[in-house]
């Protein structure tokens, strides 16, 4: 794990999955106190290494400073989601991923739905990309947050959504109805599909409604984290509208 926002978000939700943080010497700063002083208090190995020591832990990746090594952590499953799905709040809101296959986007999704209040993301086992580091930066600190579900079969947990009473809706530029029209007030799951791609057939039709994005400029599409993002924001803003 890399980044300062990652390893803080860490160090406060799950300590004891950190095994040891490796600290630019060359740091000495407030943001870099702030890890030291958290890593302290909960009691998790750190120690201080060159750059060239650290940028070689990190792989490549940009590390802010610090890398943390993680404990692997319990892969949650089909079996998972359907135990949580009773402990949501009346008006869920989730999100899934239909084959979101750069880390980085799904690092910046996570995000997005964490900003937002999602209770949960939802990604298949196959076609997704996993939770590297790359994506847990991207997160930043989201991907310590927010549950993350990898099911087997993504039509399967869909219509396990519906069966507890969630409004599964797809998002997709070619779709008649565009995402204002669409009553989000209630139990809602976002569906985004993939970089290029977009919504898979079988998981278009699993959709109880499918909306698109309206677009003004000339670019013909969204990244996947945006429209996500935006889809989310939409949801709240009905919410909250409807709470005044």
């Amino acid at each position: 794990m890399c980044g300062l926002h990652a390893v803080l978000a860490a160090l406060k939700q799950h300590p004891d999955r950190l095994d040891t943080i490796w600290i630019g010497a060359e740091r000495a700063d407030r943001r870099i106190g702030a890890v030291v002083e958290a890593a302290r208090s909960a009691g998790v190995r750190f120690q201080k290494v060159p750059r060239v020591k650290l940028d070689r832990i990190a792989e490549g990746e940009r590390h802010q400073g610090v890398v943390a090594r993680l404990r692997a952590a319990t892969i949650r499953t089909e079996r998972d989601l359907e135990t949580f799905l009773p402990t949501l709040p009346p008006q869920p809101l989730l999100l899934v991923l239909d084959g979101v296959q750069d880390p980085h986007n799904l690092g910046a999704c996570l995000r997005s739905a964490d900003a937002a209040g999602a209770q949960a993301v939802i990604v298949p086992r196959e076609r997704s990309a996993p939770l590297t580091a790359a994506a847990r930066r991207a997160a930043s600190g989201a991907a310590e947050t927010v549950p993350v579900f990898e099911v087997s079969n993504l039509a399967r947990s869909l219509r396990t959504l519906k069966d507890a009473g969630i409004w599964i809706i797809g998002a997709s530029q070619d779709a008649p109805a565009p995402l204002s029209e669409a009553d989000l007030t209630g139990a809602s799951a976002f569906v985004v599909g993939g970089e290029g791609e977009g919504l898979r057939r079988l998981t278009r039709e699993h959709c109880d409604l499918v909306v698109h994005i309206p677009m003004t400029g000339t670019v013909g599409s969204l990244n996947v984290s945006v429209a996500a993002g935006i889809c989310l924001y939409e949801a709240v803003r009905q919410r909250n509208s409807v709470k005044k």
